[in-house]
């Protein structure tokens, strides 16, 4: 094993005796990343299912105001800390906690949006667990600040288990916990300018004892907000002074444990220990750049592999983190988070996006900027046909609806699959993914440099022995595919027709395949391609 992976191994081992009290199984698979590789095998079931929907859902719904609410607010100068401060109330009076309390899900339908979700094509459903906002979404038995005191008063998470399950699909959660020491240190700050300027907010203030008689009661609001780790010092004097200070220091995507409080850490192992034991889910995912914690996310993993072979008979889960190593992601999926790649990976993969902000934004609706169900389609045919599966999240209101737009798209989705879906599901990629003068830019969160799509921007899968062009713009004049010449094509072409259609007009030359589409309002058209030896792919 490389350098980098022994070294993490070796840091786990010096801490794995001060760990293991709160380990609760025992099985072959050892927490360093040397065992994690030896075990780990990844499940048929996750390269045939290809598409996932994600409930990226949780309190910060309730403003109706986009990402990061809970953090936001406590900025001052953001959009969100202005509309925070105009709608429910200056933060050194009104926090997120008090935001937690009026996230009521009471429109929530869970099996009538799994229905659409199936009809859309998902083969697995991930729920939130746990945002940056340190609100449990489940039954927690290590954290009181959860959804089955607060708020909803009900379990979140096993609902849509049920639900999933019920509906024939895999189920997930999502665990961004690791994050919330920093994340939430801005509602430790204060104005910088103004007539409360220096009066710190509600995270400072709060004790568990001003609770008495209050909604609260019996509540720690320093157990929710996480503690003073990194706080902004008095005498800061400008937003912008401020503004920058956060970006210095608590701004910081960090991957370790707040300095002097290993409890967090292990607090954060016991939590997702208790999630994956309660429900078994078949993906789990980090919002995290590798395993967070050294030892304890080490410990984690290996926890929820040795609990799948006691579920199993052997590890038939994901686990995805960010940023992975080469050798790290032969015993952790790879997660690309709003990003692209362009090449074939040897190994499954998943990227994860949105048709709009990760949380419900209202101004997505009235400017009816969400990504339609072509960019949807699209974008799925470009992951599937790169040997990568597309985790999608419809944002919900905080009353636990969906609009009547992502009704829309998630219904134009339907229909397509109605149509082509036998060249998404079980599919493998080809000797090449595909073809035309889009290039991609690689990475994560870069979906702003992208432009679209084009015309002559196809992408190749295969199943079965039949090959599929997944034309992703359709053209104005016949196709082109200059993989399908005789010169280069591992096979020979005998039959070629249109999914949802009948037989097309095709002619095969030395340096290309040519074929007439009809004048289609279809989005994404699929051509089916039959003969000899043209599905070869990879081993993969």
């Amino acid at each position: 094993m490389a350098g980098a992976l022994a070294a993490a191994g070796g840091a786990a081992a010096m801490s794995r005796r001060s760990i293991a009290q709160y380990v609760g199984t025992s099985g072959p698979v050892q927490p360093t990343w040397n065992s994690l590789v030896a075990n780990y095998r990844y499940p048929e079931w996750f390269r045939d299912a290809k598409l996932g929907i994600w409930s990226h859902w949780g309190p910060q719904a309730v403003p109706e105001q986009g990402d990061w609410y809970g953090r936001l607010l406590y900025m001052q100068g953001d959009p969100m800390y202005e509309h925070h401060r105009r709608t429910y109330g200056h933060p050194a009076d009104t926090g997120m906690m008090d935001l937690l309390n009026l996230w009521k899900a009471d429109r929530w339908d869970p099996d009538a949006l799994m229905s659409r979700y199936a009809k859309a094509g998902a083969k697995y459903f991930v729920s939130l667990a746990c945002h940056h906002d340190n609100f449990d979404c489940f039954d927690s038995a290590h954290h009181s600040w959860s959804a089955m005191n607060v708020g909803p008063k009900r379990d979140v998470v096993g609902t849509w288990a049920k639900a999933a399950r019920a509906a024939g699909l895999r189920f997930g959660v999502s665990n961004h916990i690791s994050h919330a020491w920093h994340w939430y240190q801005a509602a430790y700050g204060y104005d910088a300018e103004g007539p409360r300027k220096g009066e710190r907010y509600d995270a400072y203030k709060l004790r568990r004892e001003d609770g008495q008689g209050k909604w609260w009661d019996g509540l720690d609001p320093k157990a929710l907000y996480t503690g003073r780790h990194m706080v902004p010092p008095e005498g800061i004097d400008s937003v912008a002074a401020m503004n920058a200070w956060h970006d210095q220091n608590d701004g910081q995507w960090i991957e370790t444990a707040p300095p002097g409080d290993e409890n967090f850490a292990r607090n954060w192992l016991l939590r997702q220990m208790d999630l994956v034991a309660k429900y078994q889910p078949d993906l789990c995912y980090f919002d995290d750049h590798g395993l967070p914690f050294g030892p304890y996310g080490l410990s984690a993993a290996a926890d929820y592999y040795n609990r799948s072979i006691a579920w199993h008979g052997k590890i038939d889960v994901v686990l995805t983190a960010k940023k992975l190593a080469p050798e790290a992601r032969l015993g952790l999926v790879q997660d690309v988070e709003r990003g692209f790649t362009n090449r074939i990976w040897d190994e499954p993969w998943q990227t994860d996006t949105c048709i709009g902000d990760w949380f419900y934004n209202r101004s997505r609706f009235t400017d009816r900027s969400y990504v339609s169900a072509e960019g949807v389609i699209q974008r799925l045919a470009d992951v599937v046909s790169k040997n990568g599966s597309l985790l999608l999240s419809i944002p919900q209101r905080g009353d636990g609806t969906i609009d009547s737009e992502e009704e829309r798209i998630l219904d134009r989705m339907a229909e397509w699959m109605a149509i082509n879906q036998e060249a998404i599901f079980g599919t493998r990629p080809w000797h090449v993914f595909g073809e035309g003068p889009t290039v991609l830019p690689t990475g994560m969160q870069n979906e702003g440099e992208f432009k679209g799509f084009v015309e002559g921007d196809v992408r190749f899968t295969t199943t079965k022995g039949v090959l599929y062009a997944l034309v992703l713009v359709p053209p104005s004049k016949p196709l082109r595919l200059n993989s399908l010449g005789r010169r280069t094509l591992p096979g020979e072409v005998a039959r070629v027709t249109l999914l949802g259609g009948a037989s097309l007009e095709w002619r095969q030359t030395a340096d290309a395949l040519f074929v007439g589409l009809p004048k289609t309002h279809w989005i994404v058209p699929v051509i089916k391609i039959e003969g000899n030896g043209l599905a070869k792919s990879p081993t993969i």
